[in-house]
Order: structure tokens, then C-alpha cells, then sequence
């Protein structure tokens, strides 16, 4: 029997915001993305992003170091920005490289043959990069479809890393699974 006179305490809702600051910060960035992907171009967009999404794992993953994470997420950002300023080269190439520069030296160094957590980055960088690259090239409605896969996989990916507390920090995988959670269904929802 319970004694009523004893309350459960109750945490206030800005407690619960700084303890889960990753999902406010995802959902308070999510919502400068609504409406860009409602055109071809906004899906493009999203197509060329999803390749930043593994890359940044496999990276983490090749340097062992979790707490690179967020610096790394904030220079791909950057790198986004002045690659779509400049429209020099397209991201999704540059996103290659930069991979198959990280599997070269992972399998030179031996890394990729030792770490089963680098070749799974490098199946994540697979299929996530590759749902990007054939999202650029398909049908801008069957893009939409594809790219929205992508991102929705990669949220229930980062939501894994998260549970399994591996690769990224902690953070990051929250954020980011919200984000792509998000964002797929922006995608979908401008049908």
C-alpha cells in the first residue's frame, strides 16, 4: 500500500531540457529546414547532406576518438556551406574522397582489417552515401522517397550508437538521430 501523503517528486521541464539539450537543439535547427525540402532542389539538397551523415562516423571511428565528434560535425558543416557557395565540385564527390582517403589509410595501417567498428562505419558510409548518390541521379519523386529512407535510417542508426553508447559521443547521436528523424519526414510530408 501506498502512502499518500508521500508525492513523486516532479522535475521541472527546463531540468528536462538541459538533460536532453541534443533533442532541443535538434528540433530548434530542424525547424530552420522547414519548407526546403518542398522543391527538387530542397531534396537535392538533402541527397548531398545524407553523404556527411556516415562519413563523420567512419571518421570518428578511423581516429578512436569520440570527443572529435562535434569539431568534426561543425567543419563538415562548414564545408557544406563554402562547397554550396562555391559550386566548384559537388559534395557527394567530396564526401567520397575524404572516405576512400579514410579506408586507404585504415587498410594500410591495418585499422579496417582489425576493427569490426571501422568496417561496419564503412557499410554505413556504403549505403547511406550510396541512398545520397542514387537520390541525386533517380527520378526527383522516387529522390524524395530514397533520400527520406536515408535519412529515417540513419536516425534509427544513430539511435543504435546511442543505446549501444559506441563510435560518436553520446550527444551527436542523439542530436543527429533526431534530426534525421525530422528531416525524413519533412521529405515525406511535401509529397
Amino acid at each position: 500500500m501506498t502512502n499518500p501523503t508521500i508525492a513523486t517528486p516532479t522535475r521541472p521541464w527546463w531540468q528536462w531540457l538541459l538533460r536532453r539539450w541534443p533533442t532541443a537543439l535538434a528540433l530548434l535547427l530542424s525547424a530552420l529546414t522547414l519548407g526546403g525540402s518542398g522543391t527538387d532542389e530542397g531534396v537535392r539538397s538533402f541527397a548531398h547532406v545524407l553523404g556527411l551523415l556516415p562519413l563523420l562516423y567512419l571518421v570518428v571511428a578511423k581516429l578512436e576518438k569520440r570527443r572529435a565528434t562535434w569539431p568534426l560535425l561543425v567543419t563538415g558543416l562548414a564545408a557544406v556551406i563554402g562547397l554550396r557557395v562555391l559550386d566548384l565540385i559537388p559534395l557527394a564527390a567530396v564526401w567520397w574522397a575524404i572516405a576512400l582517403v579514410v579506408l586507404v589509410w585504415g587498410a594500410f595501417d591495418g585499422h579496417l582489417a582489425k576493427s569490426g567498428t571501422l568496417r561496419v562505419q564503412a557499410l554505413g558510409m556504403l549505403i547511406f552515401g550510396g541512398l545520397g548518390l542514387l537520390g541525386l541521379i533517380v527520378d526527383p519523386e522516387l529522390a524524395r522517397y530514397l533520400i527520406a529512407a536515408g535519412w529515417f535510417f540513419h536516425g534509427v542508426w544513430d539511435f543504435v550508437h546511442l543505446k549501444l553508447d559506441r563510435v560518436v559521443a553520446r550527444s551527436f547521436a542523439e542530436w543527429c538521430g533526431v534530426v534525421d528523424i525530422v528531416v525524413a519526414a519533412e521529405l515525406l510530408l511535401y509529397l
